[in-house]
């Protein structure tokens, strides 16, 4: 079996929304930057989090799971957002440019539909802030059915915090692999490395 994927959204989830006043939270630091097909003369404002580079990253110290970017800026996630944040490039899943006018086409996550094909029958978690009830409900259908699969749903103003980041360890810590329970570290994701250090899975 393949390591469980963790899929990370990046709007909402690593860049929280801005406020009313068109700020992000005092947590986070301003960027400017142009993706791809923007106006080099009109750079969009982010804001991440540097705190986000230990937490996720001790997450991936661990080995248990395989991280891909799951979100429109596709590509240029490993350009603009992981290098600003000390995460090393990721693989991608290359989402279709649709034209649609709502995140929910269907009743559901648009990209709901090409994560089924990419991820096939391996076990995923998922982080994103804009799932819906069908959402959960294919996710459910899916750990009966086909692999284990967790959603997490951040607060889109707030976004990841290590509270979503100690529920995937917990869960893929609860995923059989070759016959034997995972042996994923259970700490706090805020944990130093030195606490965190984990033996690799029998």
């Amino acid at each position: 079996m393949n390591l469980p994927h963790l899929l990370l959204d990046i709007d909402g989830v690593l860049i929280p929304f801005p406020n009313t006043d068109q700020q992000g939270p005092p947590t986070h630091v301003r960027h400017l930057v142009v993706p791809t097909g923007h106006n080099p003369t009109q750079p969009v404002p982010i804001w991440l989090n540097p705190r986000h580079e230990t937490l996720i990253n001790n997450l991936l110290d661990t080995h248990q799971l395989h991280p891909v970017w799951c979100t429109s800026w596709r590509h240029d996630a490993n350009t603009h957002i992981g290098p600003r944040i000390g995460l090393p490039d990721l693989d991608v899943i290359d989402l279709p440019r649709t034209a649609i006018t709502t995140s929910h086409p269907n009743g559901y996550l648009w990209k709901r539909d090409h994560v089924t094909r990419w991820a096939a029958d391996d076990p995923l978690a998922w982080i994103d802030d804009d799932f819906t009830l069908l959402d959960h409900e294919w996710a459910a259908h899916r750990t009966a059915t086909t692999a284990p699969t967790l959603l997490i749903q951040p607060d889109p103003h707030i976004g990841l915090t290590p509270e979503h980041l100690d529920r995937v360890l917990t869960w893929v810590a609860g995923i059989p692999v070759q016959g034997h329970v995972n042996q994923a570290a259970t700490r706090p994701m805020n944990a130093t490395p030195q606490q965190r250090e984990v033996r690799p899975a029998a």
